[in-house]
């Protein structure tokens, strides 16, 4: 398997996941606002131990415009960021006057100056064993008889 650099993470969101909390966020929008959800972050060399334990692994190297984390919430934007239970929302730097802030919400509070959201200091990670049972679960085609299969955009 290539490994572009094993020092590598990534955020892990299965559609489902993906498509619910678009649709909640349509629920909850007021115009130009990010969602940001929270989700699991995963290590590149423990998704290659999942898909593949057996096989060896070679290094290529990062390629052009490729990063080592993805970064969902920026040093810059904690400020005008607002935390919920288990999402993010990044409220427009100007506000309209019939705009109501997300902080007028119970349970909210402002992401502190200096919080980043970013797929290397994540609290929440998914193991080895979670990542294969989420490709078991999402990842199978039916005319390969429940085996996984992944395919890798790239």
């Amino acid at each position: 398997l290539p490994i572009t650099d094993p020092r590598m993470t990534r955020f892990i969101i299965t559609l489902e996941q993906g498509v619910q909390f678009v649709f909640r966020a349509f629920e909850q929008m007021e115009g130009g606002e990010v969602f940001v959800p929270k989700i699991p972050s995963t290590t590149i060399m423990d998704l290659a131990k999942a898909i593949g334990p057996t096989c060896r692994t070679e290094v290529v190297g990062i390629r052009p415009g490729e990063k080592l984390h993805e970064c969902m919430v920026p040093l810059d934007e904690a400020r005008h960021t607002v935390e919920f239970e288990d999402y993010y929302v990044i409220e427009p730097v100007l506000n309209s006057f019939s705009r109501k802030s997300k902080l007028d919400q119970p349970g909210t509070v402002r992401c502190a100056d200096g919080f980043s959201y970013s797929s290397d200091t994540n609290r929440q990670w998914l193991s080895v064993e979670q990542l294969r049972n989420m490709i078991k679960e999402h990842c199978s085609d039916s005319q390969d008889q429940g085996r996984p299969s992944l395919r890798i955009a790239g």
